[in-house]
């Protein structure tokens, strides 16, 4: 399984990285610091659970993130540009620490970033794709950038029947931080859209969007599935219902 969708499918287009001081810096410093807390035992077994997508350096989730901030420490905070930068340089490296780094960095600053960084996201998100990054950055950085901005639905729109499964996925997922403001009509529409779809990280999904906006609206996800149960894959169907 690892080897679907996990390389570049070329349809995102060159994206290289900006020239940026902070991210030579932040490069300098977060090599500096992860190299030596690597643990191949760690790695192995990181790299297994994770279907061999990537290489790991075996560094513990919290003491990375305890490193990861004294990477950051003094530091200023980023343009848009140097998160491009630090985002594109940490995935150009094998390990999958450094990915996570890219993706607890465009969290943190996503506030400071505008529409321009969506074609940077695209790349990550078919580059080395994963469930463990694709979906922290369907809900942390897509989506406040589709929030942000009212032309990028559309963009969604396009993704949501893009033949990159992992664009599929960040389609249906990246309102999943929305509540209120979900656009309902998107959501239901991405479901029926893709509810054939043979990929299980797609069908999860589906399951997965309507199970959280159940959270805020209930009884629109109820009539949604009554309505649509003989399109949608059971494990959509489970998924959706879990709590309800």
């Amino acid at each position: 399984m690892a080897g679907e969708g996990t390389a570049d499918d070329g349809t995102a287009g060159a994206v290289t990285p900006p020239p940026s001081a902070l991210a030579d810096a932040v490069l300098e410093r977060l090599t500096a610091a992860y190299g030596p807390a690597a643990d191949p035992v760690r790695a192995a077994g990181a790299a297994a659970y994770m279907k061999g997508v990537a290489p790991f350096l075996g560094i513990p989730t919290p003491r990375r993130r305890e490193l990861s901030r004294a990477v950051l420490a003094g530091l200023p905070r980023p343009a848009e540009a140097d998160c491009a930068a630090v985002a594109l340089r940490c995935w150009a490296l094998p390990e999958r620490e450094y990915h996570y780094f890219a993706v607890d960095y465009l969290r943190r600053y996503v506030g400071r970033c505008s529409s321009d960084l969506l074609p940077v996201v695209r790349r990550l998100l078919v580059t080395v794709p994963w469930w463990d990054t694709v979906d922290l950055l369907a809900a942390h950085t897509v989506g406040p950038l589709v929030a942000a901005d009212p032309a990028l639905p559309a963009v969604m729109d396009d993704w949501s029947g893009d033949a990159n499964l992992w664009l599929v996925r960040t389609a249906l997922l990246h309102q999943l931080r929305y509540k209120e403001a979900t656009d309902t009509g998107r959501l239901f529409g991405y479901c029926l859209r893709q509810a054939g779809h043979p990929d299980f990280f797609v069908r999860k999904a589906i399951g997965w969007s309507l199970r959280e906006y159940a959270k805020t609206d209930p009884d629109a996800v109820r009539e949604f599935v009554a309505g649509a149960r003989d399109r949608l894959a059971p494990l959509s169907v489970r998924e959706a219902l879990k709590n309800l």
